[in-house]
């Protein structure tokens, strides 16, 4: 095996050639920077991409400057050919102000629009969804663009990397999957992590064109990526080019390099890409001693003068109001009020008639689940939207849940919205992941936002299940970054759906299952919005306070119509994040008693913490303790009976009237 790297001109200019040298000379001299100020304690951590920079600098090199590019730990070479000034670069790693995250992620865990760079989350797998809905857009939007992602050999181990490029191949996105092989997952060998002899063989089993490229030769990374990327720009369609590398130091600095043998450190140290592309143009003439000197001692200089402005900067000085303001993107809500002309329809049919009408205000808004587009979804909320919008804006997704969540953050990424259906909540297990740490953290972390809305079809009562038929929004409730919506009627469904898509910040909406097709109600026909965070009070009393939502309240309902000598307020939140908690207190404080009703399990459900708060805030107004009124602590059960002694229906009327005697 040569470790010879043989340079191949073909028709590029000497100008490039050059710069294509400095290009990969000034993250060479950085990191050498970074590994010194590591060592002295001012930096936390390092992933060094030493060795490997030929693969960042070819492929941003090649592609245009407003084409995204995603990249992972080891790319500083896409930040500096991008033209970040060095010193916003330095600010991040030392965690100023300056930076892209002010101080609340570090090293490369960063995007930034003004550069089309998406950062990266360290789960690794959801970049290539991202990818995808970035992808998606510019077909969308016709503009033949591409976008570039990188990922490592290990990252290729994850489900996300097979979700995402099989829905770019069943879609023909527009998108380099570039997989930087570089031996070692952390330790783990690439012998250890798939037993084909190239990743890029992968790309045959999704009908995929591959390609395998040295790594190390920036005239090939770049020539190649190149052809390729022209291609993509005139025939949208994804490419997996697999980089042959090697990683020459540790995963990161701690890590080191013990597990490594010492003939493959020496192998790959002889094909250290900028040394030998070094001596190539110096024997083409095109690089002398002297420019070299020149060059380091300029890229040096700039270093140093950067770094001081990074070291002046002040350090942050922790704000709680700009802490907690940046969790959500800024959004005043506009009311438009519902009309006077309603028709009765079910809960079904008012979700449907938001998203419709959703879909007409909003070119850019794009619906995405499983059996959605011709057959209607499974519960026909979509039925006829492909006929009226489609198949671009309404479509049918493989069953991928995490690579569609991930595709409709790179929509929102890329200046569209996009309603995503979990067919149903249960399933949104699959797609967690990028839900919590990718749409809920995006806008904290740097102030990108995520404009998607998860519709979630949940709930017992209609004999589906321990898979069909969880209410699980205390999964999210918990995550700070997500709206969570939960309407038990018509017309606030309507106008709450329409709401969450007006609203820029990610957004589940909890739909009931059993309600869909019970419950009717006189919904307004135009498009009118309904605040999220309002609770509403549906009936008045001074005996007890009951709060619920969803399926709870028309237990409710039932309950008080069973009993009408009981005086109650009744609470239906509709929004669970953020909670009104003014509403609650303020009833409370009247009433003197609290039952809360949740129709999911009882124990870390968001009932316990409305108890907690009521307590905290309304405690000397209290006639009698807090009362949680949940269901089992079991799966959901599908045979009639068991499923009707789980739920919390049937104890309701009787814990009320004992709230009410204590």
């Amino acid at each position: 095996m040569s470790s010879k790297i043989e340079f191949n001109v073909n028709s590029i200019s000497n100008e490039t050639l050059f710069q294509l040298y400095k290009s990969m000379l000034k993250p060479r001299l950085i990191e050498e920077k970074m590994l010194i100020l590591l060592r002295q304690g001012k930096i936390s951590k390092w992933f060094s991409g030493i060795g490997q920079e030929a693969i960042a600098v070819g492929v941003t090199s090649v592609l245009e400057k407003d084409e995204y590019i995603l990249p992972m730990h080891r790319n500083l070479g896409v930040f500096t050919t991008r033209e970040i000034p060095l010193h916003r670069l330095f600010s991040q790693w030392q965690g100023k102000m300056n930076g892209f995250t002010k101080g609340r992620d570090r090293s490369f865990h960063f995007g930034t629009q003004e550069y089309n760079i998406v950062g990266m989350i360290s789960h690794l797998g959801p970049q290539m969804g991202i990818a995808d809905g970035i992808a998606l857009a510019n077909k969308l939007k016709n503009n033949n663009k591409i976008c570039a992602v990188f990922t490592g050999e290990g990252g290729t181990s994850e489900g996300d990397f097979h979700e995402a490029l099989n829905v770019a191949s069943v879609w023909s996105l527009p998108v380099l999957f570039c997989v930087e092989n570089n031996g070692y997952g952390l330790s783990t060998p690439s012998s250890e992590q798939f037993n084909c002899k190239n990743i890029a063989d992968k790309g045959a089993g999704y009908g995929m064109e591959s390609h395998i490229i040295d790594g190390n030769n920036i005239l090939e990374v770049y020539s190649k990526v190149d052809e390729i990327a022209k291609s993509v720009r005139k025939n949208p369609r994804p490419v997996l080019i697999e980089f042959k590398t090697f990683r020459m130091r540790g995963h990161e600095e701690a890590s080191g390099t013990k597990y490594v043998p010492q003939d493959l450190l020496d192998y790959w140290g002889a094909k250290d890409p900028l040394e030998n592309y070094q001596a190539f143009l110096k024997s083409e003439g095109i690089l002398t001693e002297e420019i070299e000197v020149s060059l380091k001692e300029e890229i040096i200089q700039e270093i140093n003068e950067h770094l001081q402005l990074a070291y002046d900067e002040e350090k942050i000085t922790p704000n709680l109001e700009t802490e907690l303001n940046d969790v959500y993107k800024n959004h005043q809500y506009k009311a438009i009020l519902p009309a006077t002309e309603k028709k009765n329809i079910r809960l079904i049919d008012a979700v449907s008639e938001g998203l419709r009408q959703s879909m007409e205000k909003y070119d850019d808004l794009v619906i995405m689940g499983q059996d959605v587009a011709e057959y209607g979804g499974v519960f026909k909320i979509t039925d006829g939207f492909v006929e009226k919008f489609g198949k671009e804006r309404v479509r049918n997704t493989p069953i991928c849940e995490s690579a569609i969540v991930s595709a409709a953050y790179g929509l929102s990424v890329n200046g569209m919205k996009a309603v995503v259906e979990m067919q149903f909540a249960d399933f949104v297990s699959s797609g967690f992941n990028p839900i919590v740490n990718l749409l809920a953290k995006s806008h904290y972390r740097w102030n990108e936002n995520a404009d998607v809305v998860v519709r979630m079809p949940c709930g017992a009562g209609v004999g589906a299940g321990p898979f069909h038929s969880q209410t699980n929004e205390a999964w999210f409730t918990k995550t700070p970054g997500l709206k969570v919506v939960y309407p038990a009627f018509p017309q606030d469904a309507k106008g709450l759906l329409i709401e969450a898509i007006n609203d820029p910040n990610p957004v589940l909406f909890f739909e009931h299952k059993a309600l869909y097709r019970s419950v009717y109600q006189d919904v307004s026909e135009n498009y009118f919005t309904t605040e999220i965070g309002k609770a509403t009070l549906l009936k008045e009393g001074n005996e007890v306070t009951i709060i619920s939502y969803g399926a709870g309240i028309h237990w409710a309902l039932e309950s008080l119509e069973k009993n009408a000598a009981i005086s109650a307020d009744l609470i239906d939140l509709r929004t669970l994040q953020p909670l009104d908690a003014e509403t609650i207190y303020k009833s409370v404080k009247k009433t003197g008693r609290a039952i809360i009703v949740q129709e999911d399990s009882l124990f870390g459900g968001i009932a316990s913490d409305i108890s907690a708060l009521i307590t905290e805030n309304c405690f000397e107004f209290l006639d009698a303790p807090v009362k949680r009124l949940a269901s089992i602590e079991t799966p959901i059960p599908f045979e009639p009976n068991l499923e009707k002694q789980y739920l919390a229906k049937n104890k309701l009327e009787k814990s009320i009237l004992e709230l009410i005697a204590y």
